[in-house]
């Protein structure tokens, strides 16, 4: 289905960037987050990343993915 989506769980900081929406310090926040809270269980877990949104998470929701 989504071969090309990219792992919020091994993401690095400049590859997060890429995705639609998103930002230097926003994909930096999500780096922060993974690593204070653990792997991410489902992408809907992105809402608790400060500064992102349902209209941000709708936008990048076809390019990313989590693997358990």
């Amino acid at each position: 289905p989504r071969e090309e989506a990219l792992d919020l769980n091994t993401a690095t900081a400049q590859q997060l960037e890429a995705l639609p929406q998103i930002g230097p310090s926003l994909a930096q926040r999500i780096v922060e987050y993974r690593e204070a809270y653990g792997p991410f269980q489902a992408l809907e877990d992105l809402l608790n990343v400060p500064g992102i949104g349902p209209s941000i998470l709708e936008a990048i929701h076809d390019h990313v993915t989590v693997h358990p």
